[in-house]
């Protein structure tokens, strides 16, 4: 039986396909060998994946290919895709990858990463045993938010990494990030140091690092946040 998470999955990629119909001119049930010819070259999404309840992170990765579902996709180095533990019990989610994630395709390897591995072993772990991602997977212009369609294109692979890992606890980065998870208008200054339900994770809203390059004085908030992470989610070895 199709669990919660594995059928919103599925709408997801409905979703997407039936955008991706649209946008190609195919309009109701067009069964014509052109059409057929153009849905079999798409990939066959993470349905039948999700079904049988064994899709992986490789999988989702082998999906998104070389995307381009998204504006994103036309000034970027590299698909920044995630990293750490695929079955980390905490995850962190920021909004996008910056400048030096862009050339390493990896999340958070410039200076607040950096801030965000001395985050980490303050709360004694280390970034094997946590799962790093972020929104969006592309390196939006400028290091500007992300916007609305590019949030939409992507939002359906993160929600199947989460899916897949199955963490006990988020921790989202940054406004952008807690925003698109909740489903909420509030800014992160709002929403931080209290833990919200995403499909059954609890999730808590803190600073993103790079807010704290640029706010120093915001680092107590985000380490009172981080204890009462601790409190919740004792590590164990």
């Amino acid at each position: 039986m199709v669990n919660r998470n594995e059928f919103i999955a599925i709408l997801d990629e409905l979703t997407h396909t039936l955008r991706q119909m649209a946008e190609g001119g195919i309009k109701g049930l067009d069964c014509s060998a052109e059409s057929l010819d153009t849905l079999d070259a798409w990939s066959r999404g993470p349905g039948a994946a999700c079904a049988a309840g064994n899709e992986s992170l490789e999988d989702i990765r082998a999906h998104l290919g070389d995307c381009q579902r998204c504006k994103l996709c036309r000034g970027r180095t590299h698909i920044v895709f995630g990293a750490g533990n695929p079955r980390a019990r905490l995850m962190f989610i920021g909004e996008g990858p910056g400048q030096e994630e862009d050339r390493a395709g990896e999340p958070f390897v410039g200076a607040a990463g950096q801030l965000l591995n001395r985050i980490i072993d303050a709360i004694k772990l280390s970034r094997a045993d946590v799962y790093i991602a972020n929104i969006v997977k592309c390196r939006p212009p400028g290091n500007r938010l992300p916007e609305p369609d590019e949030i939409t294109a992507c939002l359906p692979f993160l929600r199947r990494q989460i899916a897949v890992i199955r963490p006990r606890f988020i921790c989202t980065l940054g406004s952008c990030a807690a925003q698109t998870l909740l489903n909420t208008s509030e800014a992160v200054s709002r929403l931080r140091g209290r833990f919200f339900d995403f499909e059954g994770v609890r999730v808590l809203p803190t600073f993103h690092p790079a807010y704290l390059l640029r706010n120093p004085a915001k680092k107590r908030e985000v380490w009172e946040d981080m204890k009462r992470l601790m409190k919740e989610f004792p590590y164990e070895g």
